[in-house]
């Protein structure tokens, strides 16, 4: 059995040396890799919304691992809460920037990594310091109005599309997908007739399950339209955030970054927002106080509802990868120069060392910090924007729908992702009033 094991382990590092080709300084180039390697996949699996035990075991173990090695690269495994704390605040000892991963792409156009997440200061603190103005919670305050309405649209939409049919709609396509979109359209000033092609492409850029090449592709399709989107308002700013950015601080920045900028929120605001509303809807089904306290509750009854959806569902699972700039400790491990640190972030909001009931979804929770938009220097800029859209349109459906029910008992029915590192479902039957379904 030793030898059949040695053999199996052989044969997976020849398939990878193969399915990873290097770059010209001999590390991999991680846009070519054709499929995950099976024993890295678990901190991306769930059952439903809830991650696979597995996570929760190697966490008790240790919830710090090595999750393995390519190609001399080690990975490293954070699912601890206080370890994840420490990671993700720490800039001195990680670097966020993934260019030296990224082959021959062509890093000053379409194919570079843009927005936030993939860069360190001063490039980060540059960039970010012109989005910063732009989500004050006293420049969000503004779009307080538009957001309602967006909402109010989207559940006379619902009605209509169920007194039309059969009684039932699906709330992620309705719902989950239509508000989000059309606030960060909105908000960046952008045109809302390329919905279907961003719809695809913004599930593509977070799925795995074919390796890098698909992801990095769909990435580089947004960001040329936001590139585009950008040189068409150099001449004619509009009433958006891009529009605003030009006009104000046009001049200190380029196309192309302007772009990156722009993808960043897109990509941020909407496809991450689309997932909580989806699935937030389908944790409120099968928890009536929960739903009530939405329709019926003080303002920090609902701000207790929304965060512990956050933390319970957290569908951005993994966070940006970090790199180590030297060799150091973290928590009694030899952490080397190169290697990589992926902070489950899921596995973080479930640890049972800081959160009273962390397997259930529990308003006890709600107290406890949570990472669903990450934490330190990255942190989501949109957070206070998200949660806005989030009380919005959460306690829009409560109060127009309460007695929303599950269309269907079959759970595969939903679609829920497999090997997405921001986790959904694609489907989301519902009555909007009331012939509930046991599930």
């Amino acid at each position: 059995m030793a030898v059949v094991g040695g053999l199996r382990a052989a044969a997976r590092k020849i398939v990878l040396r193969w399915a990873m080709r290097k770059t010209s300084g001999g590390l991999p180039d991680i846009t070519t890799l054709k499929r995950v390697p099976e024993h890295l996949t678990y901190p991306l699996r769930r059952l439903r919304v809830d991650p696979v035990p597995q996570l929760a075991e190697q966490r008790a173990i240790d919830p710090i691992h090595q999750l393995g090695d390519i190609l001399g690269i080690k990975i490293w495994l954070v699912s601890g809460h206080e370890e994840a704390k420490v990671v993700l605040a720490d800039m001195t000892s990680y670097s966020n920037d993934i260019r030296h991963l990224l082959g021959k792409r062509d890093q000053s156009g379409a194919d570079g990594v843009g927005g936030l997440g993939f860069t360190d200061p001063p490039d980060h603190t540059r960039l970010r310091g012109v989005l910063t103005p732009e989500f004050t919670m006293r420049r969000l305050r503004r779009l307080d109005e538009g957001i309602e309405a967006i909402v109010e649209k989207s559940l006379d939409e619902m009605e209509s599309a169920a007194a039309a049919g059969d009684g039932t709609v699906d709330l992620v396509d309705l719902f989950g997908f239509e508000i989000p979109f059309r606030v960060i359209c909105d908000l960046l000033g952008m045109p809302e007739d390329v919905r279907d092609e961003f719809h695809d492409l913004g599930i593509a850029r977070f799925d795995v399950s074919e390796g890098g090449a698909g992801a990095f592709d769909a990435a580089s399709e947004t960001r040329s339209f936001l590139i585009e989107t950008v040189r068409r308002q150099r001449d004619n700013p509009g009433d958006g955030m891009i529009g605003e950015i030009i006009r104000t601080k046009g001049d200190e920045f380029d196309d192309v970054e302007l772009g990156g900028l722009a993808d960043g929120v897109f990509l941020g605001g909407y496809e991450t927002s689309a997932a909580m509303l989806s699935m937030g809807a389908y944790v409120l089904t099968q928890n009536p106080e929960a739903y009530r306290l939405l329709r019926e509750g003080t303002p920090a009854e609902v701000n207790s509802v929304v965060d512990e959806l956050l933390r319970y569902l957290c569908p951005v699972q993994i966070a940006f990868p970090r790199f180590a700039r030297h060799s150091h400790d973290l928590f009694g491990h030899s952490i080397g120069k190169g290697d990589v640190v992926i902070v489950s972030l899921s596995g973080a909001n479930r640890d049972p060392a800081v959160i009273p009931n962390p397997e259930q979804f529990d308003l006890r929770n709600a107290e406890t910090m949570h990472f669903a938009f990450g934490h330190g220097m990255h942190r989501c800029v949109g957070a206070e924007l998200a949660r806005m859209e989030l009380r919005a349109a959460l306690t829009g459906l409560a109060r127009r729908f309460p007695d929303l029910a599950m269309a269907t008992s079959d759970l595969d029915e939903l679609g829920f992702r497999n090997l997405s590192i921001v986790y959904g479902l694609d489907r989301l039957p519902v009555h909007l009033h009331g012939a509930p379904v046991t599930v």
